[in-house]
């Protein structure tokens, strides 16, 4: 909290003005970082084809893949998990079980439209994250440079978003 504090420019008392709790801050943290890997849709964008809703909602905005502070908060969190589970708890709200969330709201309009017939989506919306993201533990130790890392995922995202379509997205 100091540490956070001093980057912020303010004292410890001051900063716990704005946040109750360690977990109210890391909250809005994570809820911070989730914007840096993902982009919810616009009004505009809720018509187009789901392949498309896929691709603008899991596709980092800008300069998503050169911020090395998720990598580093993530890090932490797995550190500090068994000490301060809420902290984790938190991570996961905010962050995977939010973006499943997002990717299950897409799946329910396209099955609602008659686009898709996906039974569970979400366990659909689960899978479809996992799809995309890099395993964790590979992400976590193999450092690559920025413009490699958002290559590599886009065309990671691209493959994800064919295979699950074709696969459990069975067309109508």
């Amino acid at each position: 909290m100091e540490a956070i504090a001093q980057e912020a420019g303010m004292s410890k008392r001051t900063l716990y003005e704005f946040f109750a709790s360690r977990a109210e801050l890391f909250a809005s943290i994570f809820r911070r970082m989730r914007q840096t890997i993902t982009r919810p849709l616009t009004e505009d964008q809720i018509d187009r084809p789901l392949a498309e809703r896929l691709w603008h909602l899991l596709s980092p905005p800008g300069d998503g893949f050169s911020n090395l502070l998720p990598l580093v908060i993530l890090r932490a969190v797995i550190t500090e998990a068994e000490r301060q589970p809420e902290l984790a708890n938190e991570f996961l709200q905010e962050g995977p079980y939010a973006l499943y969330d997002m990717i299950r709201v897409e799946l329910d309009r396209s099955v609602d439209r008659g686009e898709i017939r996906i039974a569970d989506t979400e366990a659909a919306a689960r899978l479809m994250s996992d799809m995309a993201h890099q395993g964790l533990l590979e992400h976590l130790v193999v450092l690559q440079p920025p413009c490699q890392r958002l290559e590599a995922y886009n065309r990671r995202l691209e493959l994800a978003i064919r295979v699950f379509l074709g696969g459990i997205g069975e067309p109508e």
